[in-house]
């Protein structure tokens, strides 16, 4: 006698389809979530100037200008050089969105040169600047860069990295060029690059200064973006 014949299990995959349609939508209103890096919200929040993030970036930037200002006029002898300059150019630049991140950063370093040029009795605009502008500009054109890939911490510490080396070696040659103290050869050129003329500090202590300040700043100013970054979240349900 032949047995009762078996059913056989097997969904086509429209039944799968009409299945899965049919099940709750998973909710993201419930678990909150902090962004995995700064790319997280950048390309979310940022998208407007007037976002917190935004906002909070712009007051960072120009808290670091003032303060490289502030301690030449508080401390000139502590720590010379110690001052947020390249960091505050690439985070500008990382966290502020559009052309305005770019804009505002170069503007706002720019201005902090005009004040120190007042504090020395020096013209507002000097030939330094065919050394220092080039210079920001490419600060800035890193931050560009990260701000596209979405970087996180230590992108963006290595991007700070960079643009300080950058600087003190473009602008230590262009004081190299530009003093006759220095003599006009390689020796001269190893000279400004590490102990500088006699009876000031050596250059090689600005160079440890102006790292400390940038690395610290911008850690700073990613840690402080990231606490105060818009939450995600999501439910399972």
């Amino acid at each position: 006698m032949a047995g009762w014949p078996l059913p056989q299990a097997s969904l086509s995959l429209f039944d799968l389809s009409t299945i899965e349609s049919s099940l709750p939508a998973a909710r993201t209103d419930k678990i909150p979530l902090l962004p995995d890096t700064p790319g997280a919200y950048m390309k979310s929040d940022q998208q407007s100037l007037f976002s917190g993030s935004a906002v909070l970036a712009a007051i960072l930037l120009f808290a670091g200008l003032f303060f490289r200002v502030l301690r030449v006029d508080l401390a000139p002898e502590t720590l010379p050089n110690f001052s947020p300059l390249m960091a505050a150019a690439l985070c500008g630049a990382v966290f502020i969105p559009g052309v305005a991140g770019l804009v505002i950063s170069v503007v706002a370093l720019l201005i902090s040169d005009a004040m120190l040029n007042l504090h020395y009795g020096a013209p507002l605009l000097s030939a330094q600047m065919l050394w220092t502008l080039p210079c920001y500009l490419i600060a800035v054109g890193f931050g560009w860069i990260l701000r596209e890939r979405g970087a996180g911490l230590w992108p963006i510490l290595g991007g700070t990295l960079m643009a300080s080396l950058l600087f003190y070696i473009v602008t230590n040659t262009g004081s190299w060029l530009g003093l006759a103290a220095y003599p006009q050869n390689f020796a001269g050129w190893v000279q400004a690059m590490t102990t500088g003329l006699p009876g000031y500090p050596p250059t090689w202590s600005f160079l440890r200064n102006s790292l400390l300040g940038d690395l610290l700043f911008a850690a700073l100013f990613v840690a402080l973006e990231q606490a105060l970054a818009p939450r995600k979240v999501a439910v399972i349900a």
